[in-house]
């Protein structure tokens, strides 16, 4: 699995690369901005990168890297811990977001979980929906929805999954951050989605004591 690892800190790059290559990963190690951006994008599998950089930050890298067509996932590295951080990492097309310090432990977990997702997609279309995932878009019909983030990583998380159940805790597993979590979470933001799709609610449909799933078709 070749990884490419952008930080700075030369003592921190050096732990991270041994650790790394330890557990069976290729690591590419970029020590700034600049590096990161003449990386080979298709002999990458995986990107940790530092947010902060002697010649950028890292939402910049990862913006580049998907410019570039870069569709493996990144973990974005930060001392930056507060929620608008993290959304904004998030919506700027990094898949997961660890704040420092860290246990080694829980960056290994967090990376075999990226990798277990398996490849971003750069659109979805399931029925009248279309998602743009790099861009974080969907629409219906053509129509664009004014989707909030957790919206936008719901309809996502269903749509990846289109035709199959997702129950309650899957979504709030794979779609919520644990300061998130609050009574009812997952029923709040389908039927605000609901609501947004309008016409096309139909999309969603509820298995009572089973969860929610993506639908293409209609009910005749």
């Amino acid at each position: 699995m070749r990884l490419l690892l952008v930080e700075d800190d030369r003592k921190l790059g050096s732990v991270l690369t041994r650790v790394l290559t330890s557990h069976g990963y290729q690591v590419v190690l970029a020590a700034n901005a600049t590096q990161a951006r003449t990386a080979d994008v298709s002999a990458i599998d995986l990107a940790v990168v530092d947010w902060m950089l002697p010649d950028g930050d890292g939402l910049q890298v990862c913006i580049d890297l998907r410019r570039a067509d870069y569709e493996g996932p990144v973990l974005m590295l930060t001392a930056r811990g507060q929620t608008k951080d993290r959304v904004q990492a998030l919506d700027l097309g990094a898949d997961d977001y660890l704040t420092k310090p860290f246990e080694m432990e829980e960056l290994l977990a967090r990376l075999r979980a990226l990798l277990r997702r398996g490849p971003r997609l750069a659109a979805l279309d399931v029925g009248p929906l279309h998602l743009d995932i790099g861009r974080r878009n969907a629409f219906a019909n053509g129509k664009f929805l004014a989707l909030t983030v957790r919206e936008f990583d719901l309809l996502a998380y269903l749509a990846r999954r289109a035709g199959q159940v997702a129950t309650k805790i899957e979504l709030i597993e794979n779609v919520w951050d644990a300061d998130e979590i609050v009574p009812n979470v997952v029923e709040v933001h389908v039927s605000r989605l609901r609501d947004k799709l309008g016409d096309h609610a139909w999309t969603i449909e509820t298995l009572r004591g089973a969860g929610y799933r993506l639908r293409a078709e209609r009910d005749r």
